[in-house]
């Protein structure tokens, strides 16, 4: 698992995830891999290079139908209802979740005081 307060992966949710995908493959070289959702697929995104994924683009429909367009990045954290807490406490909005992704991970996505979006990731329920 990644340290908490490090970013842990990044995303956008567009309308049109297979015009945006071959858009970053012409102007930075990304490769795309399919990520069977229900009856689409998203994508993860690779250097032209390497074999680990560094984004993800997402349709905005399914389980990503409420999420805003723009790049979102998740920001890991130890307890992710303590930091719901804290997020509505300082002024904060849940925009998104939480949401159960995998068998144990957990995330939300916020709006922060300044309105900045971003996303709180946890591997642990």
């Amino acid at each position: 698992m990644a340290k908490p307060g490090s970013i842990g992966w990044v995303d956008i949710t567009v309308a049109d995830a297979h015009q945006l995908k071959q858009f970053y493959a012409k102007v930075v070289g990304w490769r795309s891999e399919p990520v069977a959702m229900d009856s689409y697929d998203d994508f993860c995104m690779l250097p032209a290079s390497g074999a680990e994924p560094v984004a993800g683009i997402c349709h905005a429909r399914g389980v990503n139908a409420d999420l805003p367009p723009g790049w979102i990045v998740y920001i890991i954290v130890e307890d992710l209802d303590r930091s719901i807490e804290s997020c509505k406490e300082l002024g904060g909005t849940i925009m998104a979740g939480p949401k159960r992704t995998g068998t144990t991970s957990r995330y939300c996505v916020i709006r922060d005081p300044a309105g900045a979006m971003e996303a709180r990731y946890s591997e642990k329920e």
